[in-house]
């Protein structure tokens, strides 16, 4: 049989990946899916020509490092510091929980040790992609609810890198001196040895790299050539990918991740993601058909038992478990299905670790297929589970003792964040309330600080509502009048003095929770002027009818930003022209 060769790969397989992954995207599922379908067209298990694997991979491996290079280039610690209280014990302890079910579901299954703790791993991470694009499409990624879900996932990322670190450990763990298992000095030896070359590439990376790939790229940038830009961006992915692997012994994601890391601290980081988006997305469609490629359906018939325990973990263990360590540490309802909701899938980083464990013979065939088709299920799914979170919410609130005991522990935290507070009373102190303005600000994102600030500067008395309960503990701290809970419900706005307010601002993007509490806020002070955020054009008249005093549009403001770009930059260009013309006439 003919292998169809680089060409005929890339031409013949990025077809096929436009043609599914448009029809997937029409029924409202993940393009994945459809690359991952295309990928199996052209593997060795579908009928017709098959292309030559080989090749396949190793461009695939070009695309997991541009992958990891662009989740490096977009961590940044503080992201994870602002949800640090739920993302951090929420994703190791649900990790831990999903990986001990699929080691219990693999050993029962037939698997042994090692395939087992690679499949339970595996199960465990959920993709960023999807999680992300699931989020943007429900506009909930700038909500409490959304961040929360993508800290999670940064902590199961790191998670991720640092499993992809240690696996090449586990042949010697596992099969040291012909035993079951090495003794306590060969694993300590091994792990340190490891754990020593990583503490060194990463000095090295963001030590030294950190204080050279700045000045190499403002060098670049200065030259204004937008090829030996992303040129330079290119070489500094693949060289500190390559470098990792081939000097430090550690795998090419952790080297791309360190080089996304140092060119994500740099001042043309944004225009590095920008350059890198194309070429991130072209290559990634490579990786998910390289994937796609190593389906083979008999497994379906093989192991039915083990893939329907393993999906059993995805979507039912995995979004349980999440919904419950999210209630347990205080956070909301809403919180905790959103976070559940985007959790139930296997995505991206999953097909790295088979990919890797495969590649060191450490898992045999039946797992990575496993693991891809639980990937396909899930992801597939993912969309329309995500869009019935409100449904879900409403559910449980018929359920009682359900919804008792998932709101607990949050009202518990609050009442203890608010202690200090009477939620019977207007929260300022007396004192406060005879000043001339005051002004109750709903979320303390970017728009939330900023107004905040501005009311400071002007006099007026800012009282924030914010479900973040650690951004509200901060600004306690901070001396600044703050309150945790809903803006939609009246003992919240009325702990925030609503009743004596002057304004009320609400800085969330999201429609319902707007009108819900201007409408509240409108019964409770026809006097208060209310401010609101919001996305589109087309909810004005509704907005307006329900008592909102003034509005930004999200399209609006962006447009008129447009406009004013433009109009300054064809100034300066007249400016320009016209200064060119008296200089020539001088001459």
């Amino acid at each position: 049989m003919y292998e169809y060769h680089l060409l005929e790969i890339m031409a013949i397989g990025f077809a096929l990946a436009l043609a599914f992954g448009f029809i997937t995207h029409r029924l409202g599922l993940s393009s994945i899916v459809g690359y991952l379908f295309a990928g199996f067209l052209i593997g060795p298990f579908s009928p017709g020509f098959v292309a030559d694997y080989n090749i396949a991979h190793q461009l695939s491996e070009a695309g997991v490092i541009l992958l990891m290079f662009g989740v490096g280039l977009h961590f940044k610690l503080d992201d994870l510091m602002a949800v640090k209280g739920i993302a951090v014990p929420g994703a190791i302890a649900q990790s831990t929980a999903a990986t001990i079910c699929g080691i219990i579901a693999g050993m029962s299954l037939g698997l042994d040790l090692k395939s087992s703790i690679i499949l339970g791993i595996g199960l465990s991470v959920a993709g960023t992609a999807v999680l992300l694009k699931v989020l943007n499409d429900n506009n909930s990624a700038n909500t409490v609810h959304g961040h929360a879900a993508v800290g999670w996932l940064v902590v199961e990322d790191i998670f991720t890198v640092m499993v992809l670190v240690v696996l090449p450990l586990f042949p010697a763990l596992f099969d040291a001196g012909g035993a079951s298992a090495p003794d306590t000095f060969t694993i300590i030896k091994a792990v340190f040895l490891a754990l020593l070359r990583i503490a060194i590439l990463w000095a090295l990376v963001m030590g030294v790299g950190g204080k050279l790939v700045p000045l190499i790229l403002a060098k670049v940038a200065k030259t204004r050539s937008q090829e030996l830009f992303t040129l330079t961006v290119l070489v500094i992915a693949f060289a500190t990918a390559v470098t990792a692997a081939l000097i430090f012994q550690a795998s090419f994601a952790l080297g791309a991740f360190l080089g996304g890391m140092v060119v994500g601290k740099s001042k043309v980081s944004h225009q590095a993601a920008a350059d890198l988006l194309p070429l991130r997305d072209s290559f990634t469609v490579l990786f998910f058909l390289s994937v796609g490629m190593l389906f083979a359906p008999k497994y379906l018939l093989e192991y039915p038992l083990l893939i329907a325990a393993c999906l059993i973990i995805v979507l039912v263990i995995k979004p349980l478990s999440a919904m419950i360590i999210v209630a347990v540490l205080g956070y909301s309802p809403r919180t905790a299905l959103t976070v559940a909701a985007g959790l139930s899938q296997v995505g991206e980083f999953s097909f790295i670790l088979a990919q890797e464990a495969k590649r060191l013979n450490l898992v045999n065939d039946a797992v990575y297929n496993v693991i891809i088709v639980c990937a396909i299920i899930s992801i597939s799914l993912n969309p329309s589970l995500f869009k019935r979170v409100p449904k879900y919410e409403k559910f449980l609130k018929t359920k009682k003792k359900i919804w008792r005991a998932m709101t607990s522990a949050a009202k518990k935290r609050g009442r203890a964040c608010n202690k200090n507070q009477d939620l019977t009373n207007n929260l300022l102190p007396a004192k406060e309330r005879l000043k001339e303005k005051t002004a109750i600000v709903v979320g303390y994102g970017p728009a939330g600080k900023d107004i905040v600030r501005a009311l400071i500067e002007h006099n007026v008395t800012p009282v924030v509502i914010e479900m973040n309960i650690d951004t509200v503990n901060a600004l306690s701290g901070q001396g600044e009048f703050a309150i945790y809970g809903d803006s939609t419900k009246k003992s919240i706005l009325t702990a925030a003095g609503i009743e004596s307010a002057d304004y009320l601002i609400i800085t969330v993007p999201s429609l319902t929770v707007t009108s819900d509490t201007a409408v509240l806020a409108a019964s409770m002070n026809p006097n208060t002027r209310i401010l609101a955020r919001a996305r589109f054009l087309q909810s004005k008249e509704y907005l307006k009818q329900i008592g909102v005093t003034a509005i930004a549009f999200e399209e609006e403001e962006v447009s008129k930003s447009l406009v004013s770009l433009l109009l300054d930059d064809l100034e300066n260009q007249r400016m320009l022209a016209a200064a060119a013309e008296i200089v020539k006439d001088n001459n």
